[in-house]
């Protein structure tokens, strides 16, 4: 067979097309449905689950704190008799409405997720934190017809005046329906794989909160992905999540679990002992964290507790939400010398991620948020002047796959700024691949700081910052200089009992970059704000920091 000029300028070991400035997959493409064939996520994934008749009797949704669970052998006939309870009066909900869920984790939500698939409802779950401003914003956005909520969350519905039905998750009414055989019709809903499955919502650490719309083949399409990566087992593989499913990264793992058959623990709420003894009780084989639990495992003033645990059925932790830093990943791979750390990059309109790390060789590779996952495309692109990067150099990451966001709910504008006519999807971090095809992330383009005309990447200085034994946390700011234009400003967590200064910190850094990277200023903190996924709050932390300007005027 004739080998085209394009798939001949493809390196085959960092998938760089030199003619397009392209970066292709190196992993195998997976199949998937004809894309004009009516599938829900829900069909999508119970034909996965059926092949999977080894694990569907011992694997389970589990509940963390009570030890309840349900056997996926009972999840699909849970599924359609909620399905057709929605359907029934008094809800009568229909293709192309929208479900407002707001709960903390629990064995229920994949149940409730599938059945709204399978009918044709959108899912917009929300955040239990969210403040009643935030909430209405997520209600004007979504437009629900029905909002799912436990008893002590339901409050915040009515404070914020939704006049619509609220069906209150923790309740008998809620089991009956899921559990009770309904006498109504069980005609299959056609929906299609371009229908919006789920709207979920930015983090708003860079501006208003946005509704992300992700349809089915979204959805389908990171499933099919994941699925076709798995090794086989001998017996199913033990999750437990300690990520929220109203975020993409638990979202799309409460729903890929039950695809794949194997068991999911939840945790309604972080709780570092509760998720040491389920390590135990369940025989955990793999953590779904966010970056700040991975820190508390390695900070030494959790050590008694670590050590006490049995962690021998772990085998690997995975971290997504933001990156580590490479003193916590040395940190834990001394620690944890058997168990793998599996880092992942995605963003909640890239329906999860996008690369990741996969097998023994990437899981060696230090500070790489893996390989393009099958089926993306990628570019670097310089930011100053628009033309794609080879390998080796830093530039805004741009991705192109069926998994990319439909847009954002009522804003077109911003949408085509996100998205252009061939599909690229301007992520606004800067990153490079390396000449593996291995993906590592700099920073976010709009967080450089411009000193004297120099861009300074907050995460270089702190990862220098993290290396310091006196340093438990760290975060690097811009802080306004009138002759520099803006100078590098770190705010430090001191490690209990440490009486490290502001001296010995700039001159600790300073010893390890160029003389304009420098921090100029040091502020010590309690504690850095994040987000639920593990991102720093850099819009808090400048407020700190300008409000003591204003102070002082």
């Amino acid at each position: 067979m004739a080998i085209s000029s394009s798939q001949s300028s493809v390196d085959s070991q960092n998938g760089f097309c030199s003619k397009t400035q392209i970066y292709h997959s190196l992993r195998p493409p997976y199949p998937l449905p004809p894309q004009s064939t009516p599938f829900s996520t829900t069909d999508f994934i119970f034909s996965l689950l059926k092949t999977t008749t080894t694990t569907t009797g011992t694997a389970s949704l589990i509940d963390a704190t009570t030890g309840r669970f349900i056997p996926y052998s009972d999840v699909p006939l849970l599924v359609r008799n909620l399905a057709v309870s929605l359907r029934q009066l008094p809800l009568s909900l229909s293709n192309g409405a929208c479900a407002f869920v707001i709960s903390p984790n629990s064995v229920h939500l994949p149940i409730l997720y599938l059945s709204l698939f399978s009918i044709g409802v959108a899912v917009s779950p929300s955040n239990p934190a969210s403040s009643i401003h935030e909430i209405s914003r997520q209600l004007r956005l979504c437009k629900p017809v029905v909002a799912f909520a436990t008893a002590e969350l339901a409050s915040k519905l009515l404070e914020v005046g939704f006049r619509n039905p609220v069906v209150v998750l923790d309740s008998n009414e809620f089991e009956s329906m899921m559990r009770a055989e309904p006498n109504g019709s069980r005609t299959k809903t056609e929906v299609l794989q371009s229908d919006t499955a789920a709207i979920l919502y930015s983090s708003g650490t860079t501006g208003k909160i946005k509704g992300v719309k992700l349809t089915h083949r979204n959805l389908i399409s990171t499933i099919a992905g994941a699925n076709f990566g798995r090794q086989a087992r001998s017996s199913p593989a033990v999750y437990l999540c300690t990520v929220p499913y109203f975020h993409m990264y638990g979202f799309g793992l409460c729903i890929r679990m039950v695809a794949f058959g194997e068991s999911l623990v939840s945790m309604a709420r972080f709780d570092l002992r509760l998720m040491l003894r389920s390590i135990e009780e369940f025989s955990v084989t793999h953590l779904a964290l966010a970056p700040p639990v991975v820190v508390l495992l390695v900070d030494g003033d959790n050590d008694y507790l670590v050590k006490r645990t049995n962690w021998s059925s772990v085998e690997a932790v995975l971290s997504g939400g933001a990156s580590l830093t490479m003193a916590v990943i040395d940190k834990f791979k001394r620690r944890f010398p058997n168990v793998s750390l599996l880092q992942a990059y995605g963003l909640t309109e890239t329906t999860g991620g996008v690369s990741r790390i996969a097998g023994a060789y990437e899981s060696t590779i230090a500070g790489t948020v893996g390989r393009l996952i099958a089926r993306c495309e990628a570019k670097i692109v310089d930011p100053n002047i628009g033309v794609g990067l080879s390998p080796m150099n830093p530039g805004e990451l741009w991705l192109r796959g069926p998994f990319i966001m439909k847009g954002y709910v009522d804003d077109k504008e911003v949408t085509d700024t996100m998205v252009d006519p061939d599909g690229w999807l301007r992520t606004g971090d800067l990153c490079y691949f390396d000449n593996e095809g291995f993906l590592f992330i700099v920073d976010r383009l709009k967080e450089l700081i411009k000193y004297n005309g120099y861009q300074v990447p907050p995460a270089e200085l702190e990862h220098i910052l993290h290396s310091h034994p006196d340093i438990t946390e760290a975060a690097v700011i811009p802080y306004p200089d009138e002759k520099a234009g803006q100078i590098p400003m770190g705010f430090v967590v001191r490690r209990k009992g440490s009486t490290i200064n502001e001296t010995q910190v700039k001159d600790f850094v300073a010893k390890q970059v160029a003389p304009y990277k420098k921090l100029r200023r040091v502020r010590f903190i309690d504690a850095i704000p994040k987000n639920a996924p593990g991102k720093v709050l850099r819009k808090e932390l400048i407020n700190i920091a300008l409000a003591n300007i204003t102070s002082k005027l």
